[in-house]
């Protein structure tokens, strides 16, 4: 198994897709990991994140976490502030490095 990417297309809270997805990409920095955030899941990227969710974008620095940033437009989302943590990625640019990844889990 070679590096893994996790997608994630849901928001951070009521749902636990985000916190499993850090979690898993945490659990996989040996073999190299990534979070996609795509659809509702670029609301990750917003630099107001308060308690474990916090934590875990930061926790670990080797996680590289990108987002959709055509997504981020459709929910009015780019004039917020963004975590540093987060990388705004156009279309092709977002497709391309998911194909740097040798596996790719939907969150």
């Amino acid at each position: 198994m070679g590096p893994v990417v996790f997608l994630v297309d849901s928001p951070p809270y009521g749902y636990e897709r985000a916190f499993g997805a850090l979690n898993a990409a945490a659990v996989c920095l040996p073999i190299g990991s990534a979070v996609a955030l795509y659809a509702d899941g670029v609301y990750l990227a917003l630099a107001d994140q308060r308690g474990y969710m916090a934590e875990l974008l930061y926790a670990y620095p080797e996680i590289d976490i990108f987002a959709h940033e055509p997504s981020m437009a459709e929910r009015g989302l780019l004039s917020y502030d963004l975590s540093d943590r987060v990388e705004m990625l156009d279309d092709i640019e977002f497709v391309e490095r998911i194909r740097g990844f040798r596996s790719m889990v939907v969150i």
